[in-house]
């Protein structure tokens, strides 16, 4: 016969139990709520998270509806405006009078506009974020590779190397300075550096360059207290009829500053060859192969950005990498 403690537990209780009986199965309280309670507690908990919930209903101001939907129309269509200017000035001046948008004589804003103020706006990012304390890697002579004669047009003959002079203008002085090679060599310490020469073209080199520091001639000629631009010339560049076509960059004064900017004179230990430049060229690694003018002619230090070749021709002014 099995003992009381051995019942089964799901048999229901007999209403003949007694009440000692029923009290030995009570289970005796002690604080603590049986896990078994905790177990039915969660169910119906879990029942009502996971019940899909009735909407909930926002009530808004029919004033203030009808004023956001209206402020959304007009800025919806201030940006639909905007991209149909920009996206219709890049379509020929013909398509447009086809499509109506223009009528006869009327013009378009031209689509260089548009690009050239893109190319602003890069210039301003690359601007704020340029530091002199930023260098250009550097490399080892085991790493110097051919670098190509690049001149926009046609290479000068070597006849103007005898006669050559830098001038400066625009000094505090307030005087205009000639130099020949001979005063360059023999007044400022030459630097060595062998660093990347990158084209807008998409090719690059690496080549060793000597040559004094930009930032050490302005020390011996200071600029003018307003100038922040220096426009560096070439005037025996030439076009590719072999016509005479002055060339000029512009380039801000703190890049002209830079540690590694260098006024050449020497390509690969030796003096530099009409090809690359002679007798004087400007190196700025931290810009790219179109502002590092080739046989500088004059140097003229400006408070306004001067003109620059490559950007009236459609190409970025800052030029940096």
């Amino acid at each position: 016969m099995k003992s009381e403690q051995n019942r089964d537990p799901l048999r229901p209780i007999d209403a003949s139990s007694t009440k000692a009986e029923m009290e030995q199965e009570t289970p005796e309280f002690t604080g603590k709520t049986p896990s078994n309670a905790l177990e039915l507690d969660l169910v119906p908990k879990a029942k009502n998270f996971f019940r899909e919930q009735p909407p909930q209903i926002i009530e808004v101001a029919p004033n203030a509806l009808r004023r956001r939907t209206r402020r959304d129309v007009l800025l919806f269509g201030a940006g639909a405006i905007a991209a149909l200017a920009g996206g219709g000035s890049l379509l020929p001046q013909a398509t447009l009078e086809r499509l109506g948008i223009i009528h006869g004589n009327k013009t378009w804003p031209k689509k260089e506009w548009f690009l050239n103020k893109a190319l602003r706006i890069d210039d301003d990012v690359a601007e704020a974020l340029y530091s002199k304390d930023r260098l250009v890697p550097t490399y080892s002579k085991s790493q110097i590779t051919p670098l190509k004669n690049n001149y926009n047009g046609a290479t000068p003959d070597p006849g103007y190397i005898p006669e050559w002079q830098l001038e400066l203008n625009g000094l505090a002085s307030g005087l205009t300075v000639s130099l020949n090679i001979r005063n360059l060599l023999t007044r400022f310490q030459v630097h060595e550096q062998i660093t990347r020469l990158v084209c807008v073209e998409g090719w690059s080199a690496v080549a060793w360059w000597s040559g004094l520091r930009f930032d050490d001639l302005l020390r011996a000629y200071p600029p003018m207290s307003q100038a922040k631009w220096v426009r560096v010339e070439s005037s025996v560049n030439l076009d590719g009829s072999g016509n005479p076509d002055p060339y000029f960059v512009s380039l801000d004064l703190p890049t002209a500053r830079h540690p590694q900017t260098l006024l050449a004179t020497h390509f690969n230990g030796q003096p530099l060859t009409v090809d690359h430049g002679a007798p004087l060229r400007l190196l700025v690694p931290v810009k790219v192969g179109l502002k590092n003018v080739k046989a500088i002619t004059k140097l003229s230090f400006v408070a306004e950005e001067p003109r620059d070749y490559w950007a009236e021709r459609g190409y970025s002014r800052y030029d940096g990498i």
